[in-house]
């Protein structure tokens, strides 16, 4: 069994981080993202026995042999399906919760501290969350918090300057959410600031999600009324303008929370490992992947449409999983420092296809789905159900090949 122990982290960069939370202070708004590459650099040229300046939650959590983990609202969270999920943990291979933090609505899923900067959008989905952690640590079942960031409905309403105008009011997509703007460094520390209060909490991972632009953005790049912040002036076109604000706050949010001793993971589409970069949305795989521990694609078989000469995708879940596992290999085998691979894969009915072109999913697909990675090298997974109802009998460390 590999056991991969969280790395504390040693640096003077620590303490201007540490005492720099939760407004970060005002004046690191003016450091460019060049800057996080220059505290890197002098970081690496401290000596070895420079004094360590981590952060201790009191909380211990040993990373599992592989992360093989499942999704939690912050509604199951903190509520009676809690115990009934640590359960499935403790009577299977499952060994990691990703739980709501900040939701995708914009909420914090916990009160928090009345003096807290986000006591204004805390909900008490989860009342305790120390308790709930405690429990965990009990179990040995690893924690990490999910902080949707640039999909934020709550934020504009506050300020509608951080956000995207259409016609004087805030533009939201056809599900009627809204996004905040990733150009801007406002939005980068609000973020930051919650993940610092979920490592403080004891959570031994960040995971991000939502780390692009609005989903077609290219399509109304012009159409829309928002600030460029330090990216107006760069003498480049305007989808690498959206690719380098995505990636610069991958790698200023990992260097901000170096102090906290968590490891970084981000949620990004899974086509994206199939081209250079999604022109709208920002994301390029390999650039966001240079800066993280973990990456975790979602690629469930019902959101492909007919890639890898699948026509019907979500009927062939192993195939499917296959063949995008073959890229993301390749193209991670590229990498000096190549993250961790934890796709998300599908735990639920993608009905909404149509009859003929979707499979009713339960155990047999899981495993199939489980069993794809395996066969292609990759033992980390996590599992997505939106209701947190997974399915049952499910073997979730099958023999390889």
């Amino acid at each position: 069994m590999r056991v991969r122990r969280l790395m504390a982290t040693a640096g003077v960069f620590g303490v201007l981080a540490l005492t720099a939370h939760p407004a970060i202070a005002q004046d690191d708004k003016q450091i460019h993202s060049n800057s996080i590459r220059e505290n890197a650099i002098a970081m690496k040229a401290l000596p070895l026995d420079s004094p360590r300046f981590v952060y201790d939650s009191g909380l211990t959590f040993e990373y599992p042999d592989a992360v093989r983990g499942i999704y939690v609202t912050g509604n199951s969270a903190g509520g009676s399906r809690f115990d009934e999920l640590l359960n499935l943990t403790e009577s299977t291979d499952l060994n990691a919760m990703v739980i709501d933090i900040k939701d995708d609505w914009g909420n914090v899923t916990f009160e928090g501290d009345k003096d807290s900067p986000y006591a204004k959008i805390g909900k008490s989905y989860i009342k305790d969350p120390r308790a709930m952690l405690e429990k965990m640590e009990k179990k040995q079942v690893y924690p990490i918090a999910r902080i949707v960031v640039f999909k934020d409905s709550l934020l504009p309403k506050e300020k509608p300057e951080l956000s995207f105008q259409d016609g004087g009011k805030i533009w939201v997509n056809g599900r009627g959410e809204a996004f905040v703007n990733p150009f801007l460094k406002e939005v980068w520390d609000y973020n930051v600031g919650i993940a610092i209060e979920a490592a403080k909490l004891g959570f031994k991972e960040i995971q991000f999600d939502y780390v692009r632009f609005p989903e077609g953005f290219e399509n109304r790049d012009n159409q829309l009324k928002y600030e460029m912040g330090e990216y107006k002036d760069m003498k480049e076109d305007n989808v690498q303008k959206r690719v380098h604000a995505v990636t610069d706050f991958v790698a200023y949010a990992r260097e901000k929370l170096k102090p906290y001793g968590v490891k970084i993971s981000v949620d990004i589409f899974g086509y994206t490992a199939t081209m250079p970069e999604a022109p709208g949305i920002g994301q390029n795989f390999s650039k966001i992947s240079e800066n993280v521990d973990v990456i975790s694609s979602m690629i469930y078989p019902s959101h492909w449409t007919s890639y890898f000469g699948i026509a019907k995708p979500d009927l062939e879940p192993y195939k499917l999983v296959r063949e995008y596992a073959k890229v993301e290999n390749k193209k991670l085998s590229e990498l000096k420092n190549p993250p961790i691979s934890r796709p998300w894969l599908q735990d639920f009915t993608a009905s909404y296809l149509g009859s003929g072109n979707y499979r009713v999913y339960g155990k047999a697909e899981v495993e199939e789905q489980i069993k794809a990675l395996y066969d292609s090298g990759i033992e980390e997974y996590l599992l997505w159900n939106a209701g947190n109802t997974y399915s049952p009998g499910v073997d979730y460390t099958p023999e390889t090949e």
